[in-house]
C-alpha cells in the first residue's frame, strides 16, 4: 500500500520553512510530503494586506491538494493551522468523500462549527492581540520564540524568521472570522491531537481539554514545547510516520 500524503500547515508567523527538519525523515518513510506557506506569512509575506481572511488561507491548502492532485491525504495543522485544516478538509470532503484520509491537530486549535480563532481565548488575550494587530496594520507581531520553550540557536532561527501573520479588522479577519462547516462530515474523518505541554503554551489551554471531551479524537503527548518541528522533529517525525500509516 501506498503511503498517504502528508501536507503540513504551519501556525501563526510561520510558513513552509518552520517544517525543515521534518521532510527528510518523513519522504525518507515513503511518504509525499508538501508544505504549505499561507497568504502574507513566510516567503509570501509581501502578499500580506489586512483584507487576507480565514478562507483565504484555507483556500491555499485547497489549491496545493488540486495542483498535485492529492488524495488521501493526512492534514497536520499546528496551531492556528487546526482552523486551516478543519475548513480545508470540510470543503475537500464535500466535493470527494476520499479527500482528506486524516486530521492531525498539532497543539492546535479544535474549532467547532462556527467557531472562531480567537474565541476560546482569554479576553486579556484577545484585546491584547487585537491592539498589537491594529498598531502593526492588521498584522499580528510574533512573540518571543522563547514562549515556546526554545532557546539558543532554535530562539535565533524563529527570531530571525518570523514574520507578522495577518490578523484582519474584526469581524473579517482570521483572528474573530467565524468558521462554519459540517460538524457530522467532520466527525466521521480520522481525528488526533499532539499535545506537547512541556512547556504549554497557554492559548492552546482550551484545547487540550477540548481534544480529551470531545468524541472520535485521539490523543497523544510530546514532551516538548509549542514548535516540536523545531524542538523535537525526530520525535515528531516518528509519530506522524505512526499515524499516517
Amino acid at each position: 500500500m501506498t503511503p498517504s500524503p502528508i501536507v503540513l500547515v504551519h501556525g501563526a508567523w510561520g510558513g513552509a520553512w518552520i517544517w525543515r527538519r521534518m521532510l527528510a525523515p518523513l519522504r525518507a518513510a515513503g511518504h509525499e510530503v508538501h508544505a504549505v506557506t499561507l497568504t502574507g506569512d513566510g516567503e509570501r509575506a509581501h502578499l500580506r494586506r489586512p483584507g487576507i481572511t480565514l478562507q483565504t488561507h484555507i483556500a491555499d491548502v485547497l489549491g496545493l491538494l488540486e495542483a498535485e492532485e492529492l488524495r488521501e491525504v493526512v492534514l497536520v495543522g499546528h496551531s492556528y493551522g487546526g482552523m486551516v485544516i478543519t475548513g480545508a478538509a470540510d470543503r475537500a470532503t464535500a466535493a470527494d468523500p476520499a479527500a482528506i484520509r486524516r486530521l492531525i491537530y498539532l497543539d492546535a486549535m479544535i474549532p467547532l462549527p462556527g467557531e472562531g480563532w480567537g474565541q476560546q481565548h482569554d479576553p486579556a488575550v484577545v484585546a491584547a492581540r487585537t491592539a498589537a494587530a491594529r498598531a502593526h496594520d492588521h498584522a499580528l507581531p510574533p512573540p518571543d520564540p522563547a514562549d515556546f520553550g526554545l532557546t539558543g540557536p532554535d530562539r535565533d532561527w524563529l527570531l530571525r524568521r518570523q514574520v507578522p501573520h495577518p490578523f484582519g479588522p474584526h469581524p473579517d479577519g482570521p483572528y474573530q472570522e467565524p468558521l462554519p462547516f459540517d460538524g457530522e462530515r467532520w466527525q466521521r474523518l480520522s481525528r488526533h491531537f499532539i499535545d506537547c505541554h512541556d512547556p504549554a503554551y497557554p492559548t492552546i489551554a482550551t484545547m487540550r481539554e477540548r481534544a480529551r471531551q470531545l468524541p472520535g479524537f485521539t490523543v497523544h503527548e510530546l514532551a516538548t514545547g509549542h514548535c516540536p518541528m523545531v524542538s523535537a522533529p525526530q520525535a515528531l517525525a516518528r509519530l506522524l510516520i505512526e499515524l499516517a500509516g
